[in-house]
């Protein structure tokens, strides 16, 4: 993975981060739009909404199972 496709896949997961909070500055917007692909940032907020599934499922899991639910 070349340098350029790094600075883009951590550029694509963090504005899909920043999504996820709902906060994001109009001019960082912009860039964002300019210059990610739709594609891959399709792709990272399945991953990324995924992968915030199994964490609530885990803790559920671990809350449950420590008795503290009850």
């Amino acid at each position: 993975m070349t340098a350029s496709r790094s600075t883009a896949l951590v550029r694509t997961f963090k504005a899909v981060a920043w999504s996820f909070f709902g906060v994001r500055k109009a001019s960082e917007y912009e860039k964002d739009v300019n210059q990610l692909k739709p594609l891959h940032v399709i792709g990272a907020g399945i991953v990324v909404a995924a992968l915030f599934v199994l964490a609530l499922v885990f803790l559920v899991k671990w809350v449950v199972g420590s008795g503290v639910a009850g």
